[in-house]
């Protein structure tokens, strides 16, 4: 396993489509291991090939919807869609390809999704809260989509801590 190099906010990569995956070999086992370590290492919740320069539609995220006593594992999706999506949430929402900004995006508070794992098997799982985010982002980048297109404004480190100060609260 190896750390990629995370691309930025500007990089063209960033908002080109994703081609399928059609082979699931080592050098698919290989990058979805890559992304996981990666996506560890920066503090993140999710990744997407074309973060770290493959356009392929592949990702991984951080299931952090454990039972107690569980450690968060990684979930990987190849080739995903969504197949329901219900509920709703606004929350602050940021992206390592964003390092540092953060803006406030609805999203579905449930998702349910259909994928390959990386041995080429169909998968369907769910998520909610911060997970079905995480699918949605995740799946957006594959499109070539940032949350950036979805919230009205980059939240100043102000309102972002205004915003979980009043979440305290409640």
């Amino acid at each position: 396993m190896a750390l990629r190099n995370i691309l930025k906010e500007g990089d063209e990569t960033l908002s080109k489509r994703c081609r399928p995956v059609t082979e699931f070999n080592d050098r698919l086992h290989t990058l979805l291991d890559d992304m996981a370590e990666t996506m560890l290492n920066a503090e993140g919740v999710g990744l997407a090939a074309p973060q770290v320069g493959v356009l392929r539609r592949a990702v991984v995220v951080l299931e952090t919807n454990v039972p107690e006593g569980e450690d968060d594992r990684v979930i990987e999706l190849v080739n995903p869609q969504i197949l329901e999506a219900d509920g709703e949430q606004e929350d602050p929402e940021g992206c390592l390809s964003v390092p540092g900004s953060y803006g406030l995006v609805k999203r579905p508070y449930h998702v349910k999704v259909r994928a390959q794992d990386r041995n080429g098997q169909t998968i369907e799982l769910e998520g909610e809260g911060l997970t079905a985010r995480a699918f949605c982002h995740e799946i957006d980048h594959l499109d070539g989509h940032l949350f950036t297109e979805l919230c009205d404004h980059i939240l100043s480190d102000e309102e972002l801590q205004a915003y979980y100060d009043k979440k305290e609260r409640q």
